[in-house]
């Protein structure tokens, strides 16, 4: 059912807790613009591309690889216009963009389901890569793009952190909406939703779209941390896995449950990457499938389960 009142106690108790976790959080620049602020700006992008990601796939169970593409093509805008417009013109455009892809792809690709919309969306960031290589080396010119624009690294991190919460509050939105309860209805079962009169691929489309859109302007805000971009570093298939594994592990199926799963494997998949740079790709086959066999249902579904036991049991001690 959708909730009557504007805010449950319990929601009210969990916004005062997110704005004070955001207000200490927006307080790292001030005590540190070294690696720790570096740490804090992945922390802060992958917080939103895996709860951005979540709003998607968490609630239709449909695994998108395609954030990549989404993130690159965001990237790329930026850094193609920037010597014609105005950031803030080029991160709406990226945004808008995003959106687009998203909708050309979720009505191209969301009948599929399962493995094939898998490999779909896995090929996807790899198809655009090669596109843009292609594209720019056709036209005489290198494969990567410059730049040059002073943003401190410390501003970005605040526009990531608000965009964080921007994030949140979409998804506090559509869980209390009439998309929302149908996106429960899909997720339980996509027949059942479609003979309750739900038009299961507009609803797909649109939380599509959100989710692409979101990523797009990611990479938007993030494309001024290097100096150079090309192909292989926005377009990464490296992104799109670390990505759902993040989501995995917190919980895709709440709302909070991504950044719980960020925070603990940034920081050790920054420990892995600075002692075995040679192997990453082996070390992130391995952590997928722990996460899959170990927790399938991440830490907040975990936590969910044992909470539900321990209430179980007081009652019953009462009782």
């Amino acid at each position: 059912m959708i909730e009557d009142k504007f805010l449950t106690r319990r929601e009210l108790a969990g916004f005062m807790i997110t704005i004070i976790a955001f207000a200490i959080a927006a307080m790292l620049p001030v005590f540190n613009t070294g690696y720790i602020l570096s740490l804090g700006v992945t922390i802060a992008m992958y917080t939103v591309l895996s709860t951005s990601w979540a709003l998607f796939s968490g609630p239709t169970h449909y695994i998108s690889l395609a954030t990549a593409a989404f993130f690159g093509l965001g990237m790329y805008v930026v850094g193609s216009g920037i010597e014609v417009l105005p950031f803030s013109i080029l991160a709406i455009i990226a945004t808008c963009a995003g959106a687009v892809l998203a909708f050309l792809i979720g009505v191209a690709t969301l009948r599929l389901s399962g493995i094939y919309f898998v490999i779909f969306t896995l090929g996807l960031a790899e198809f655009i890569r090669q596109i843009v290589t292609w594209v720019q080396t056709t036209m005489g010119t290198s494969s990567g793009l410059y730049v040059l624009i002073n943003i401190e690294e410390k501003t970005i991190y605040w526009r990531l952190l608000c965009l964080a919460a921007f994030v949140y509050l979409i998804g506090w939105g559509i869980n209390r909406s009439r998309l929302g309860f149908a996106l429960r209805i899909i997720g339980n079962d996509e027949e059942v939703a479609k003979h309750s009169g739900i038009n299961v691929a507009l609803v797909k489309v649109l939380l599509f779209m959100i989710s692409g859109s979101i990523a797009a302007l990611t990479g938007a805000l993030l494309a001024p941390r290097w100096t150079y971009i090309e192909p292989t570093i926005a377009f990464s298939p490296m992104l799109s896995f670390l990505v759902v594994i993040m989501a995995l592990v917190g919980g895709a199926q709440r709302l909070w449950g991504p950044i719980l799963g960020v925070i603990p494997f940034a920081l050790v998949w920054d420990l892995i990457t600075a002692q075995f740079p040679n192997q990453t790709a082996l070390m992130l086959g391995i952590a997928f499938l722990l996460v899959v066999y170990a927790i399938p249902n991440g830490i907040g579904g975990q936590g969910a389960k044992y909470w539900a036991k321990f209430k179980h049991w007081r009652d019953f001690r009462v009782t």
